[in-house]
């Protein structure tokens, strides 16, 4: 089977980023490449956008500005878990070593050896592999709602997790309403060293203004009128663990300054107090809205914003992701079924199209709402189309059997899958297997792509 593998080689001899590359492309790599430090940060910031996020970091000691070991700092802060190999002439092995026990997975003498390098590299990308299945399985033993998909942009934003929950940076979480910014914020809260100590959430869109500044910092007694006593805020509630700042656009312009300060000096003032109260809490913030062009508009401080986009996690909505729409039902009716003391075993091809060929403005919340409707108006064990409102709703239906408790739903291809797979046969048959003109054909990426040959488990021919 394909496996997608993504190296960073940070170099800057061109020469030797153009061998570098010639090998590991025959060894069926992707590679990205930057000649300094400084355009490795920012190609590492792009790859997050593109979905061709490296795997693992290939990086000269000896390079003018940024050198190996400052970038080996970076790149642990920013994503934490990601190998990086060095490369270093054979007179500063020292430093190398010295590296690797500041976390650097392994080092390479230049020039490296084809044969040493595919080898070393395949090995951190085995390493990263393993992190990452250890991070999954943790979440799964441990009973915690996963982010549910299998799509390129669903793994994307379960990797991000897994790298920004350890850190301390603060996080920006964008997504349209109900595509779960709530559920990565608890991720990103358990991966942390905080998970012990409280997750503590405020919508900032649900407080009048007057009102979220007395939840945020709390107040003295005599504060105001009906200030009959202390009440810590929240920011105290959540001194030791993490502070969740829903719908942080809608927050207003002074309490936007506040809070600009509360990040600067880790430092609050409850209302009618005239003392700091020192304050260790994380800030994880989410929003709808497009914060650059807010700025832009004046309504958002600049300042804040790039306090807060540290790192910036952007969850995509339901209509990008509509192949996640299996397991997304397989889950939601187990989680209804139970709520409602109801069993759906069997679901219909025409069922699947019906949601598949619906936008979903609403995203996941809306496809929640959709199936409780559906299963509450079910008079069996099954649901067809004809259980849907009339804006999602399609026209054929023909059984399948899914089995005891969803054993078997869900994980087998229905029709919407089939097809997909005899499209992706078809373009392959005529692009020659060629994976980027099958990828072009397609109107896909070639991530994308790769991830579904995997998915369907076709092989290389």
């Amino acid at each position: 089977m394909i496996e997608d593998r993504v190296v960073l080689v940070v170099d800057d001899e061109p020469g030797h980023r153009l061998m570098v590359r010639a090998v590991l492309e025959d060894d069926g790599w992707t590679v990205l490449e930057a000649s300094s430090g400084e355009r490795a940060l920012t190609v590492l910031a792009e790859s997050a956008e593109s979905g061709t996020v490296p795997d693992v970091a290939l990086v000269d000691m000896k390079m003018p500005g940024m050198d190996g070991m400052q970038l080996l700092k970076e790149l642990q802060m920013r994503r934490q878990g990601m190998p990086v190999v060095l490369l270093t002439a054979f007179g500063s092995v020292g430093s190398a070593v010295d590296a690797m026990k500041r976390g650097a997975f392994d080092y390479l003498t230049k020039p490296a050896d084809n044969d040493e390098l595919t080898v070393v590299l395949g090995k951190a990308f085995e390493y990263h592999k393993l992190v990452r299945e250890n991070v999954r399985l943790k979440a799964e033993v441990g009973g915690d709602l996963n982010f549910i998909g299998a799509s390129p942009g669903v793994e994307r934003v379960r990797d991000l997790i897994a790298q920004a929950g350890p850190s301390e940076a603060t996080v920006l979480i964008l997504g349209q309403s109900g595509t779960g910014k709530e559920l990565v914020a608890e991720g990103l809260h358990r991966a942390s060293n905080r998970a012990s100590r409280p997750l503590i959430k405020v919508n900032c869109a649900a407080l009048p203004d007057d009102l979220l500044e007395s939840e945020l910092f709390g107040y003295e007694k005599g504060a105001f009128t009906g200030a009959v006593k202390d009440k810590p805020g929240r920011f105290q509630l959540a001194d030791g663990g993490t502070l969740f700042l829903d719908e942080i656009g809608e927050m207003p312009g002074a309490l936007q300054a506040k809070l600009l300060r509360v990040l600067q000096e880790k430092t609050i003032e409850p209302l009618g107090s005239v003392r700091t109260i020192k304050v260790d809490t994380r800030i994880i913030a989410a929003t709808n809205r497009d914060l650059k062009r807010e700025v832009e508009a004046g309504r958002f401080r600049e300042d804040l914003y790039y306090r807060l986009a540290v790192l910036e996690i952007r969850i995509p909505p339901l209509c990008e992701r509509k192949e996640d729409l299996p397991l997304l039902v397989s889950f939601l009716m187990r989680k209804l079924g139970n709520k409602n003391n109801k069993i759906i075993r069997t679901v219909t091809p025409a069922f699947l199209d019906a949601l598949s060929g619906y936008d979903w403005p609403g995203n996941v919340r809306e496809l929640e709402n959709v199936l409780e409707r559906a299963l509450i108006l079910s008079r069996s064990d099954a649901l067809g189309p004809d259980l849907l409102p009339p804006q999602v709703s399609g026209a054929r239906e023909a059984a399948v059997d899914l089995g005891p408790g969803f054993s078997h739903a869900m994980t087998s291809p229905a029709s919407l899958e089939e097809a997909e797979k005899l499209a992706i046969l078809r373009a392959l048959e005529e692009n020659g297997n060629h994976r980027e003109r099958t990828a072009d054909a397609l109107g896909i990426s070639r991530r994308t792509l790769q991830y579904k040959l995997k998915k369907f488990g076709l092989t290389r021919r």
